[in-house]
């Protein structure tokens, strides 16, 4: 079970007039629309983060290993794949 804690947010007075006719078209309160964009948010972040660590890393294999696809190499497996044909991913090289 998670633990709820109170956090404050100052908003400027147009925002805070739109998160209200949110709301109130949502049929949901204020908080939650709030509550809920920022758990998106903070979702979003996290995704987009993660794949900048994932390519830092895949840089740093590169540059250490020097192994690499080329994009025509890519572009030939994903159309097969985009074409739903079974396609075996193509093998790094040098």
């Amino acid at each position: 079970m998670s633990t709820l804690s109170t956090a404050s947010l100052k908003l400027d007075s147009a925002v805070k007039e739109r998160v209200h006719r949110l709301a109130s078209a949502r049929r949901r309160s204020p908080h939650w629309i709030m509550r809920e964009a920022v758990e998106q948010y903070v979702e979003r972040e996290e995704k987009r983060e993660q794949l900048r660590q994932d390519a830092l890393a895949a840089w740093a294999e590169y540059q250490t290993t020097g192994l690499h696809v080329t994009a025509k190499e890519a572009d030939a497996w994903l159309a097969k794949l985009e074409a739903g044909k079974h396609a075996v991913s193509p093998k790094c090289h040098v």
